[in-house]
This record gives structure tokens, C-alpha cells and sequence, in this order.
């Protein structure tokens, strides 16, 4: 399976709620010392662990579709799962989708455009801003204080449903380790 964490590169980005994804890479690269690929033309950032490939796409959230494709076509992947930021969901939030729309979400569109919508998805809500034009600033941004206290449990919950997948069934999962809200 490639599991790909969306996010945009660069240390000023690294916090921000719009790279969730790439902070549950994270966890997932250190709980399994995954070993690092390197390959330019993947366009990311590559780690093989047990029967899965990690991916944080590095091309920024709306050419992520070009990173996925590069590695899934290369390793000749047919599962993708797919860990994105959801504005649709409060802050805390963990679902988990199979297919659907990208919902105005740039790196889903990409990735939609690319390999199509037939792709697991694990949707962690992040809230809304309170105008609908701060929407870029907002998942830009930083998680708030309070926030940050949850984050480590949140993201900690995430990779550990995305284990599961390795032995139970994707709806199980769901069942099991959905979160309405923290």
C-alpha cells in the first residue's frame, strides 16, 4: 500500500494545519524505522516500511497528484490511502472514506486528477475560520494553543488506525478509531 501524508514543504509550513498529513508520516517513519528511497523524480520525500511506502509528496498541496502518480506507477501500487486536512470537520476529527470528491481541497484534486477517486482516505478535521476568505490564511496557519495540547494524541490515534489497516478490514478500522471531535 502507499500511504501518502498531503502537506507543503519548507519549515515555514511545518506546523501549519494544512500539513497534518505529513505529521502523520512522520509518526508512522519513526514508529517503524522506515528506510528512506531516494528517487528525484518522485518529487518526494520516500520510506519503505515492512509492505507499505510512505509518502510525503514535496511539489506543494496542488501538484501532490504528480508525486503519487510517480510512485504508484513505478512500484506498480494498487492501494492508496491518502491523509488530508478537512476543513468539513471540527478540530479533533479522525473519519476515514473510500472515494468521493476533493470538496475544494487542492492536494485531493490533484490527487483525484492523477490517479483518479478510487483511494482510501483518512480525513483529520482541523475547524473552520470564522470568515469563509481566511480559508487560505486559516490552514496555513499554526494549530492554536489549544489545539497544540491534543495534537500529539490526535496524530498518535491516526497512525495507529492506519496500523490497523494491515489487519482489519478498512470499515473495522473505521468503526473502531473514528473521532467526532476531540
Amino acid at each position: 500500500m502507499l500511504i501518502v501524508g498531503l502537506g507543503n514543504p519548507g519549515s515555514a509550513y511545518a506546523s501549519t494545519r494544512h500539513n497534518i498529513g505529513f505529521m502523520v508520516i512522520d509518526e508512522l517513519v519513526r514508529r517503524t524505522s522506515a528506510t528512506p528511497i531516494s528517487k528525484a523524480s518522485f518529487e518526494g520525500e520516500l520510506f519503505k516500511s515492512k509492505d507499505n511506502y510512505l509518502l510525503k509528496p514535496m511539489t506543494f498541496m496542488n501538484l501532490s497528484g504528480n508525486s503519487i502518480i510517480a510512485v504508484k506507477n513505478f512500484y506498480k501500487i494498487d492501494k492508496v490511502l491518502v491523509i488530508h486536512d478537512d476543513l468539513d470537520l471540527p478540530f479533533g476529527a479522525l473519519r476515514f472514506k473510500f472515494a468521493g470528491g476533493h470538496g475544494g481541497h487542492n492536494g485531493l484534486k490533484s490527487t483525484d486528477e492523477a490517479i483518479s477517486k478510487e483511494y482510501a482516505r483518512v480525513r483529520m478535521g482541523i475547524g473552520k475560520p470564522t470568515h469563509k476568505g481566511e480559508v487560505s490564511s486559516f490552514v496555513l496557519a499554526p494549530f492554536f494553543e489549544n489545539e497544540k495540547q491534543h495534537l500529539d494524541k490526535w496524530i498518535s490515534t491516526a497512525a495507529d488506525a492506519i496500523e490497523k489497516l494491515q489487519t482489519m478490514s478498512f470499515d473495522d478500522v473505521s468503526s473502531q478509531y473514528s473521532i467526532k471531535q476531540i
